[in-house]
């Protein structure tokens, strides 16, 4: 209280000191649990609309991790309706996301196949370091996206002819090319996917020892702005599991495995490779930038009769995309 002042009416005048009110501390710790806990509800419902939610999905490994700050302001603060909604919470996330870096290598009787993916940015990507990781990693198949006709030459004069002579090729001056490059004879497969992105050829593969299979090199646009209502509608249009044929779906499919719309692709009989054999939580975009990759969108999704020995990354100059390539046993 200030010190008093002569009134010259007679008496005195009292001028309060104004306080500053405090936000009580079980709001702050509200304020610290009700995001993340909306992100788990939206996660784990599958509630994501609209392009912006959509892409702030692609973040959830590294909401997951942030949760146990608000746990554990909540539980040091004893704030119990707040630490029991903290602790669903991080549950709910770590089950979403922890199992992506717990699988382990299976073990199965069949066809050795392998298969590595790559998108070249616009065509960029360096053509003779991808023909050497082709000789070092020797796949079966090779899927590449954003695909140039300068692409194709400056692959084939770096070796890929020779290593791997059939193709089924869509390439384009943009970033909507496609093209599929195989050891084995390959039959191209018309309208599997409809015409709702970027090109996504799809072709039998001859495999040796056995059955064919069918392969399809995947490539959505992003869900950017109104882009991301093609983008779903390119996740449900790639076609479900097969009884008759096994199928592997391999690319850039703009998308994670804490999208809603990936994971009712994988419900329709898929496993994706990488999160199969504790590998999923290896992010493959942005590279050969200033910050390192944060995001997993580049995956090989495999019919479930498909047993995962090994998924690696690499990083290849040129492009900020990572190949993915993935050891299969075929049944």
């Amino acid at each position: 209280m200030s010190a008093p002042a002569e009134s010259p009416v007679g008496g005195t005048i009292v001028t309060p000191v104004r306080r500053r009110r405090r936000i009580p501390g079980s709001v702050l710790t509200w304020m610290a649990v009700t995001p993340f806990a909306a992100w788990a509800a939206v996660r784990v419902a599958g509630l994501e609309r609209g392009s912006l939610p959509t892409q702030i999905m692609t973040a959830t490994p590294y909401a997951a991790a942030g949760s146990l700050l608000p746990l554990l302001v909540a539980a040091l603060g004893r704030r119990r309706a707040a630490t029991a909604v903290a602790l669903v919470a991080t549950t709910a996330l770590g089950l979403a996301v922890l199992p992506r870096a717990l699988g382990k290598a299976e073990a199965a009787a069949g066809r050795p196949f392998k298969v590595m993916t790559i998108n070249m940015l616009f065509g960029r990507a360096d053509a003779a370091t991808i023909v050497r990781l082709v000789r070092e990693f020797d796949p079966d198949v090779l899927s590449t996206q954003e695909l140039t006709p300068g692409a194709v030459s400056d692959l084939d004069v770096a070796g890929l002819k020779e290593l791997l002579p059939h193709r089924v090729l869509q390439a384009e001056w943009s970033a909507g090319g496609s093209g599929i490059y195989s050891k084995h004879e390959l039959r191209e497969l018309p309208d599997v996917v409809p015409d709702v992105g970027h090109k996504m050829p799809s072709a039998v593969v001859s495999v040796p020892g056995g059955e064919p299979i069918e392969f399809v090199d995947v490539h959505p646009y992003p869900p950017l702005g109104p882009n991301v209502v093609n983008w779903n509608q390119a996740l449900r249009a790639l076609p479900s599991a097969s009884r008759d044929r096994v199928r592997v779906l391999a690319g850039d499919f703009n998308a994670s495995l804490d999208h809603a719309a990936l994971r009712a692709l994988l419900a329709r009989g898929y496993k994706d490779a990488a999160d199969q054999v504790g590998a999923g939580l290896i992010p493959t975009w942005p590279a050969n930038k200033k910050v390192p990759p944060i995001i997993t969108i580049d995956h090989v999704l495999v019919d479930r009769r498909v047993a995962v020995r090994a998924v690696d990354v690499r990083t290849v100059p040129g492009t900020d995309h990572r190949a993915v390539l993935a050891e299969l046993t075929l049944p």
